[in-house]
């Protein structure tokens, strides 16, 4: 231990992890020297060469960390909200698939839906089956296609996870999807429906490559799957 002089008096030269554990574990030293609280000076956070007092660098750090709860309980509010409206509109497309009376009516309930209430127009719905059933008609948002299709394989790692799955796409499987508007599609959210995909796929595409991605929760995707899948297996 070495010393150094101040204002004339020698004091000790200690470790700086010492002195913290020794503060962090003694709280009411500065109970019996308040008059120090006072005296510190800390260079000031804001930059430049002038200082402030302790107790103004706590007054700040409270600010700070108020400023960071304010931030969060926004996003808390927003992230609230969001799923509020996207409930909403979940119950929008279940009530219209209710009010389906037959399978064509519910492929147009669920086209109707993805474009009014998610703005996911460029949708695609993909049914396994060995030929349409009655009254559908294949379109550019349905397709009906055999199990045995050799394309359906590049998304057996979808329909073995059973839930939906956001993000990019290989070129094969966006152009399978979106035929001519393969090239336009960014970012790709993709449901399961029916145990493991056993009714087919819904695909939803955007030009914005980061609307659907990887980060995002599914819930709400998931439920959407189960609706179609419960709509189309009516009889």
């Amino acid at each position: 231990m070495t010393t150094r002089p101040v204002r004339g008096v020698e004091i000790a030269e200690v470790d700086e992890a010492a002195v913290a554990s020794y503060l962090a574990a003694t709280p009411e030293f500065f109970d019996r020297h308040a008059q120090l609280l006072a005296k510190i000076r800390l260079p000031d956070a804001r930059g430049g060469a002038s200082t402030v007092s302790l107790l103004e660098r706590q007054v700040e750090v409270l600010r700070e960390r108020n400023r960071q709860l304010e931030r969060k309980v926004k996003d808390f509010v927003d992230v609230a909200r969001e799923n509020d409206a996207l409930g909403g509109r979940v119950l929008s497309m279940a009530r219209r698939l209710i009010a389906a009376k037959d399978h064509a009516a519910a492929v147009a309930a669920v086209e109707e839906a993805l474009r009014e209430e998610f703005d996911a127009g460029q949708s695609v719905l993909v049914l396994i089956a060995s030929r349409a059933p009655a009254g559908l008609d294949e379109s550019r948002f349905l397709r009906v296609v055999p199990a045995e299709l050799p394309a359906l394989r590049t998304f057996d790692t979808l329909f073995n996870a059973g839930k939906p799955r956001c993000g990019q796409l290989r070129d094969s499987q966006r152009e399978f999807l979106f035929g001519a508007d393969a090239a336009a599609v960014g970012s790709v959210a993709l449901v399961p429906l029916g145990d493991k995909g056993s009714l087919g796929l819904l695909a939803c595409g955007s030009h914005d490559s980061q609307r659907f991605n990887p980060t995002m929760s599914t819930d709400f995707l998931a439920h959407v799957g189960d609706l179609i899948a419960a709509a189309l297996a009516r009889d």
